[in-house]
């Protein structure tokens, strides 16, 4: 994970349960499958934090509304590519610095509480 600096807000959205069509065999294809996405993102936080002010701070809950309606209303064969869509949904937001996002598909696996892929990006300050 990257180095937090002065400076910097880590963000952290966690366990954003949400439904969609992911997965290769018939039965995948047919039906919406429960998925959870966790996001870390850091951004440069110096005014939000003396101005406390919306304006100058990230809208973690607009990125999260584009997030939910994106995988709800789109398929998916793999969990990489679901993955990588998110990522690229939270980097277009030009004060994100970097940004790591894990989405488990539960019960993916016999045996197994879930499965997951991490994915991260990095922005040049």
């Amino acid at each position: 994970m990257a180095r937090l600096e002065p400076g910097m807000a880590r963000i952290r959205i966690k366990d954003l349960s949400l439904r969609t069509y992911i997965g290769i065999n018939e039965d995948e294809i047919r039906n919406k499958q429960d998925i959870l996405v966790n996001i870390t993102l850091l951004y440069p936080a110096a005014d939000a934090v003396q101005i406390n002010d919306i304006n100058h701070a990230l809208n973690y809950r607009t990125i999260t509304k584009e997030i939910i309606k994106y995988v709800e209303e789109n398929r998916f064969a793999l969990l990489e590519r679901l993955t990588q869509d998110v990522l690229d949904i939270v980097m277009k937001y030009e004060q994100v610095r970097y940004a790591e996002v894990e989405i488990d598909k539960p019960h993916a696996l016999r045996f197994s509480e879930s499965v997951s892929i991490t994915l991260t990006a990095n922005r040049a300050a």
